[in-house]
This record gives structure tokens, C-alpha cells and sequence, in this order.
């Protein structure tokens, strides 16, 4: 059990923007570290239950919020004195929010940190780029944040861990120290690319490894689906521009192992869904909260195709979802251009013998045994 020290007060003054189950448990988790958190919720009735009963029943159902935390549904009041903005809202909407934020944030120096894991399907962008574009901000004064973080887990105080990026250190420091407590650590590297990319393509993976669970196959495939899956992001997030240690982290792996085998995972239950029949409609008539990478499929599959990435997993996931493929035929990892024994590749396109992908395997268990005291290449 985890005793709470009582926090001090950092001096930050944060809000964040969307009280969704993530936004919420991103607030809490500022609270619990001693900032003065804010929430803007688009529901007034939201707002004032964060505020008064310190529940957010729909969202997080039996967590208690901290005292301290403040919520509105009027957006300058929840920006007033804000020296850092959280950003917890769904992806595909994210220009919108961004357009009423922008007045109320021209000529402040204040630090921009995405929460959201998802590609702008009109433009292909990143959160980051999308954010940047929008608010018209030095580009050094926005993060992301990422990691295995399922929402409800950390709103229960189970102890995790994130990664905070950043094209500036500077910042990235500042949004760490601010984004950790007791049951909650922040490491920080400097790749936004590979950070944010980590963070979508876990989902698609997620939803695959959903459809063969819903199609009731075992863990032979989901491993096999998990392990190819790993190389399939690195590629990805390589050829635009990412480093391959970043996929190997908090943010790749760690997000994927926590992202594939939690039914909490909302990717996770859509693509169950789909491997039960339903169809796509179904699916998002069925989910109370965004799944990101349903969406994120098609703009992901533009820029891998513009990147000469090959991507058999997310192309079958695609084809799932367009009802060109049974689920019950999914198998991304069987998949080769022709019968020709092909080599592991676990590094960006180089067979060494499963070294990458060991390494970052063992990475992932040395940290399970000593208590996640060692990050790979997330620095402290």
C-alpha cells in the first residue's frame, strides 16, 4: 500500500482542458503533486459535480477527487492565471477547442502539454503540430505526455509511470515536475515524434489484438500480432522521423503491452467488438468514450504509404473495418509478399538476430523486477 505524503503546494497554476476519464485522472494526478488544477468541463452539470462532490460519476464511478481541484464550464475561467494548459480532448476535435482557446492565450508564455493519442484524419498531423498550427505558439513550449496510462488504474493510485516530451528540455522538466506524486513518475526525452507516434500506433495494434480476442483465438496470435507489432511502430515512427529508443520506452512499449491486454482499454474493447460481428457502426454507437485508433487508422496508412512503410497490421485492421475482411481471417503477422523464408527484422527494417527486440523486451522486465528504476532511454 502507498502512503501519501501530504503534497506541497508546487506553485503551478495548471488547467486542463477536457474532463473526460483521462482529463480527470490528469488533473488528479496534478493535485496529488501539489498544483493548483482547474478542469473545464463542456457540461456545466459536470463542472459543478467535479467541484462540489468531487466525483465524476460517469467517467471515473467510485474515485474520490481531491479537494483542491477546481472545475468550470466557462473556458477563461478555467485559463486565468494558467501558467500550464493540459489538453484532454478527442483528437478529431481537437483545432475546434483550439480556436476558442487561441484569444485567451495570445501573448502568454504559457506551457502547452497534449494528453491525446491520436492523427488528425483530415490532415494526417500530430497533436503537437495540430496544437502548434492553431494557437501559433513557439513550438518550445508544448509537450506530450504518454505511457501505459489506463485511466481508471491511476485514478485508483496504482503506480505508474509516464514519459513528458519536448523539443526544449526546459520544458519538458518543468511539465515532469509538475506531472508526478507518490503513485505517479514522469521521465522526459526530447523526441515528440517518436512520443506521440508511439502513443497512436499502440492503438491500432490494440484494436488487432482486440479483434482476435473477440474472434476467440488465443495467445499464440496475440503475442505473435504484440511482438510484430512492436516492429511495425518502430518503422513507422523511424521513417518519420523518430528515434527507434523512443518505440522501445514508456511510450511504445510499455503503452502497447499495457494498451493490448487491459480490457479498460477502449481500442482494446472496440476491436473485441468487431471480432464479434458487430460492425463499425455498431462498434461506435456502442462506446460511451472515444477510441482513438479507429480513427487514426486511415491517416496513419496515408502517411505510411507516403513513407514506403509496410504496415500488414494496420492494413487488415483497416479492411476489418471497412467489411472487406472476416474477422475470423485476420493475420497480419502471417502475411509476406511471397513464400520466401524471410528474416526477423526487429530494428527498422535490419535483422540482428531479435537483438532490438530482446533488449527492449528484457528492458521491459528488468523494470517489472526492480520496481521500474530503470527507463531505458526516458531519462529522469
Amino acid at each position: 500500500m502507498i502512503h501519501k505524503r501530504t503534497p506541497q503546494p508546487s506553485g503551478t497554476r495548471a488547467a486542463v482542458i477536457g474532463a473526460g476519464s483521462w482529463g480527470t485522472t490528469f488533473g488528479k494526478v496534478l493535485c496529488d503533486g501539489g498544483a493548483q488544477v482547474t478542469m473545464w468541463a463542456r457540461r456545466p452539470e459536470l463542472a459543478h459535480e467535479i467541484s462540489e462532490a468531487k466525483r465524476n460519476s460517469k467517467y471515473l464511478p467510485g474515485v474520490n477527487l481531491p479537494r483542491t481541484m477546481q472545475a468550470t464550464h466557462e473556458l477563461a475561467l478555467a485559463l486565468e492565471g494558467a501558467e500550464q494548459v493540459y489538453l484532454s480532448v478527442p483528437s478529431q476535435t481537437l483545432r475546434e477547442n483550439l480556436k476558442a482557446l487561441r484569444p485567451l492565450l495570445a501573448g502568454r508564455d504559457v506551457r502547452v502539454v497534449s494528453l491525446m493519442k491520436g492523427v488528425e484524419r483530415s490532415s494526417g498531423l500530430r497533436m503537437s503540430q495540430v496544437i502548434e498550427q492553431e494557437l501559433r505558439c513557439d513550438p518550445d513550449l508544448i509537450a506530450v505526455a504518454s505511457g501505459p496510462n489506463l485511466a481508471l488504474e491511476i485514478a485508483r493510485e496504482q503506480p505508474t509511470a509516464a514519459v513528458i516530451a519536448s523539443h526544449s528540455q526546459e520544458t519538458a522538466d518543468a511539465v515532469a515536475r509538475t506531472a508526478r506524486n507518490s503513485y505517479f513518475r514522469s521521465f522526459v526525452n526530447t523526441d515528440v515524434i517518436g512520443t506521440e507516434f508511439g502513443g497512436v500506433l499502440k492503438n491500432l495494434i490494440a484494436v488487432a489484438i482486440g479483434i482476435v480476442d473477440g474472434v476467440g483465438y488465443g495467445e499464440n496470435t496475440k503475442a505473435s500480432i504484440i511482438t510484430r507489432g512492436l516492429v511495425e511502430m518502430t518503422d513507422f515512427a523511424v521513417a518519420n522521423g523518430a528515434r527507434p529508443e523512443t518505440l522501445q520506452g514508456l511510450a511504445g512499449l510499455g503503452d502497447l503491452i499495457a494498451t493490448c491486454q487491459s480490457p479498460l482499454s477502449r481500442n482494446n474493447t472496440a476491436g473485441r467488438l468487431l471480432g464479434q460481428g458487430y460492425s463499425f457502426q455498431d462498434v461506435v454507437k456502442q462506446m460511451q468514450q472515444t477510441a482513438e485508433g479507429l480513427a487514426s487508422v486511415a491517416p496513419v496508412l496515408q502517411l505510411a504509404h507516403e513513407s514506403e512503410v509496410h504496415m500488414p497490421i494496420v492494413q487488415q485492421v483497416k479492411m476489418v473495418l471497412d467489411g472487406r475482411m472476416d474477422p475470423r481471417d485476420i493475420a497480419p503477422h502471417l502475411t509476406t509478399d511471397d513464400d520466401t523464408p524471410q528474416e526477423e527484422r526487429t530494428n527498422h527494417g535490419q535483422a540482428d538476430g531479435g537483438g532490438a527486440l530482446r533488449r527492449a523486451f528484457q528492458r521491459a522486465f528488468d523494470q517489472l523486477r526492480n520496481g521500474g528504476r530503470s527507463a531505458g532511454g526516458d531519462r529522469p
